[in-house]
């Protein structure tokens, strides 16, 4: 009995479209780095659920400068190179992620940038940072699938 229940399930589970499974990677891959990325600018702000817009020049916080400088002690760039090009690097890189445009290059560019969060500024959050690592692999791996920009471009 619980054999074929077990069986039937796998059947199921079979079937769930790879298209599916890459378009959630990608969603919440993006929504991760798009989010961090939100917590370091101001006058910047796409809301998808309210449909609010706010686009002026985004400007980084002196907390984001703050926490570059005092707290995350990246070795080799200065904390103000470093603030802005992981600002801007979250942000360009989340949008290619969610649209699957340059997918591969983009979870590349993600996963790098894990690498270094993990290494050099929360060594214990490695149970997040593998979760996110394993979207970017499967990512770099699988490509955007069939719901994607790329995959329009490939045809």
């Amino acid at each position: 009995m619980l054999s074929r229940i077990m069986d039937s399930l796998d059947g199921v589970f079979r079937k769930i479209p790879e298209s599916l499974i890459l378009f959630v990677a990608r969603f919440s891959l993006a929504a991760v780095f798009w989010l961090s990325a939100q917590t370091k600018v101001d006058n910047f702000a796409i809301n998808l659920i309210n449909m609010t817009f706010h686009l002026d020049w985004p400007k980084i916080t002196n907390a984001t400068y703050f926490l570059f400088e005092y707290e995350y002690n990246l070795p080799i760039l200065p904390p103000d190179i470093a603030a802005i090009l992981a600002t801007f690097a979250e942000h360009i890189l989340a949008v290619l992620i969610l649209i699957g445009l340059l997918t591969r290059y983009a979870a590349f560019g993600l996963a790098i940038m894990t690498l270094v969060i993990q290494i050099f500024v929360y060594p214990d959050a490695y149970a997040t940072h593998g979760v996110w690592l394993a979207i970017c692999l499967l990512l770099m791996s699988k490509g955007a699938g069939n719901l994607s920009v790329d995959h329009l471009i490939g045809r």
